[in-house]
């Protein structure tokens, strides 16, 4: 028993370093091994402790659920559509904390502890004595629904924690957008979106389901406790972050209603980068005397309210499908809708991504659809609506829709093999090589290609420096102003940086990170050209596929052609100058957040250009970590680790620092 009570320990710290700090301190081997010692022990003494991670797995199916009565009333929050009606929110409060200061109560300024409203299903926990020992959905608020086996499969929901008296936490329970996707993607019925997962799946009787869904959880709030009070919101987060429960990093506090209305308006465009549904804010009275005074109405909380942002999600009708070729010849499904607007937009187009995705998600002609709308992303659609629409397949291309030549399927995906004469993988090329990242021709749009492509039978990159400035005049919209400042630009960047080369080739797969990371272990087009695909895969973040792909094209005789052609017409690749006297050259930088000035490209390239290496990941041979706003589990990890935390303007600095 003393051998399973240190082995129950010792999983539990390490999930909760792995969980919810994002912070390993084993290998999933090593915590394997442990685990399945535990197993052994508790079928050889029949016993299972109550806070032992084998009950996470999920057991017995429920024939129905207990009701479960709260020792403390969870109320809803009073909600606001407008900034209009959150000022009106705070005029009140603000008027009933003025007179209970003028009957002489002594309270600290009013201020506002803003969060994210989470979009999933309230969970109330309950510790006794350290030990989970019940969950429960909010149900009306005074009785819910008991769901403890449901929970237990929450791997970031600790079973024991330090504190030993009785209390209440609320949290919300989520399927991180992250968890969506990878379970539909082998899911036989996908699911439409990840609110209803989450709370399908801890209302589902069989623990079992819950677990597969692989749920996350948020603590906000405490709502009962014996044996401990707190002064303010940040008090109690701090100290349900000292009982390692999972809380979430971001958190503002406010001083006025403005500073509340400013700070939603910068979250409301950085939240698609986040890993779960959020569909507000909410904004509390920060000190918890304050909030005790002035008390609830039958229904809500008067010193909070939450703000709801325009709706992500929304149904609509499918009225066709149109199949678009890219740049690599891949056809993606195009979605074309009934209008509807969704987050402050009308939307008539969505994404699908290829066949099997049409098929997973039951899509079909004339069926009701669920769209999700993050940011300025064209929408996805998510899933359908069975309400006994009439609907009609979506017939499976078998050639290109353009140039007609018989197409291949290549996994889920179906390609048009016509590389040198399609005109969409042919304008798309060509735009590619022209774009900023990569030749940076400037004036050169997808309407430009379009008309080389058309009238002057331009198919590929090395085409482009043929072509004559009496044929450029030859096109409608070159005059000869235009056609000399196009030339100029043409034949003025005939020795581009070897990183943007590689990217404007257009090789699949080879981003302008992945070009950067070859760039930084072979310093000529010369090097790259002679590696093996052994070499190529070593290179950090390239895999097999994206090995094959550069390998195969150096190695083929479209490829060799076209690099003899671009060389003859005097394109010559450089390596990146980079300085070596600079206090960056040679450490590793991970970037997280919204920094106030840069953007995640221009920062990088700060970066790159002093010597430095931009990684993806937090790990300990991580120098610094840039932190914007919005800044996640990364800066958390970064913290753990010790590892120096840099704002904007510290970067800034180090990156003009002599070495």
């Amino acid at each position: 028993m003393n051998r399973m009570q240190e082995l129950v320990e010792l999983l539990n710290r390490y999930a909760y370093h792995y969980y919810t700090l994002d912070d390993p301190l084993v290998s999933d081997r090593e915590y394997d091994v442990l685990y399945d010692e535990l197993q052994k022990l508790e079928r050889e003494t029949g016993t299972v402790l109550p806070d032992s991670p084998t009950l996470r797995v999920g057991g017995t199916i429920l024939s129905r659920f207990e009701p479960y009565t709260h020792v403390a009333r969870l109320y809803s929050m009073d909600k606001a559509q407008s900034y209009d009606a959150l000022r009106e929110w705070d005029e009140r409060t603000r008027r009933a904390v003025d007179q209970f200061r003028e009957d002489g109560v002594d309270l600290p300024p009013l201020t506002y502890a803003l969060e994210y409203k989470f979009d999933g299903l309230t969970v109330n926990l309950t510790y006794e004595n350290g030990l989970l020992t019940q969950a429960a959905t909010r149900g009306n608020g005074i009785t819910g629904e008991a769901i403890l086996p449901q929970v237990r499969t929450i791997a970031s929901v600790p079973l024991s924690i330090p504190f030993k008296g009785r209390m209440e936490v609320q949290g919300e329970g989520l399927m991180p957008l992250s968890a969506l996707e990878a379970y539909n993607r082998t899911a036989d019925e996908p699911l439409k979106n990840a609110r209803n997962a989450a709370a399908g799946a801890l209302r589902n009787l069989d623990p079992a389901v819950t677990a597969a869904r692989h749920l996350s959880i948020f603590c906000y709030n405490v709502g009962f406790i014996e044996g401990a009070s707190f002064a303010d919101q940040r008090d109690m987060l701090g100290f349900l972050r000292d009982n390692r429960l999972p809380v979430c990093d971001y958190l503002r506090i406010c001083h006025s209603i403005e500073s509340v209305i400013e700070e939603i308006e910068n979250i409301k465009d950085k939240r698609a980068g986040l890993d779960f549904l959020t569909d507000g804010m909410t904004i509390k009275v920060t000190d918890l005397r304050t909030r005790e005074l002035l008390g609830y109405t039958a229904r809500f909380p008067r010193w909070a309210v939450a703000y709801k942002f325009e709706a992500e999600e929304m149904t609509t009708t499918l009225l066709s499908v149109t199949w678009q070729v890219g740049r690599t010849g891949k056809l993606t499904p195009v979605a074309e809708l009934e209008p509807v607007e969704l987050s402050g937009a009308t939307v008539r187009r969505a994404t699908l991504n290829n066949y099997a995705d049409i098929q997973r998600k039951g899509v079909a002609i004339g069926a009701t659809v669920w769209l999700r709308r993050s940011n300025e992303v064209i929408p996805e659609i998510t899933g359908t609506v069975d309400d006994g629409a009439a609907v009609r397949p979506i017939e499976k291309p078998t050639v290109c829709p353009v140039c007609g030549s018989p197409l291949e399927e290549e996994g889920a995906h179906l390609f048009c093999p016509n590389v040198a004469a399609c005109p969409p993988q042919v304008v798309s090329r060509l735009t590619h090589f022209a774009a900023r990242d990569a030749m940076d021709l400037e004036g050169f749009s997808e309407k430009t290609a379009e008309a080389f492509a058309d009238k002057l039978g331009v198919n590929d990159a090395a085409d482009l420096y043929a072509v004559t400035r009496e044929q450029l005049l030859s096109l409608e919209g070159f005059g000869e102003k235009k056609a000399d400042a196009y030339l100029s630009v043409l034949h003025g960047k005939k020795q581009p940086e070897l990183s943007r080369f590689l990217f404007a080739l257009g090789i699949r797969g080879v981003g302008i990170k992945t070009a950067r990371d070859l760039e930084s272990v072979f310093p000529s087009l010369d090097d790259i050209k002679n590696a093996s695909r052994e070499a190529i895969l070593s290179v950090s973040g390239i895999g097999p596929v994206v090995a094959d792909a550069i390998a195969g094209f150096f190695a083929s005789e479209a490829g060799q052609s076209l690099l003899a052609r671009l060389h003859a017409a005097g394109i010559e690749p450089r390596a990146a100058e980079k300085r070596t006297d600079s206090a960056a050259s040679g450490k590793k930088f991970v970037l997280t957040g919204t920094l106030p000035n840069l953007s995640r490209k221009e920062a990088s390239d700060l970066i790159v250009a002093a010597g430095g290496i931009v990684a993806g990941s937090v790990g300990k041979a991580v120098d610094y970590v840039v932190a914007g706003e919005a800044a996640g589990s990364k800066l958390t990890k970064a913290q753990s680790l010790g590892i120096p935390i840099l704002s904007e303007d510290d970067l800034l600095k180090l990156l003009e620092e002599k070495a």
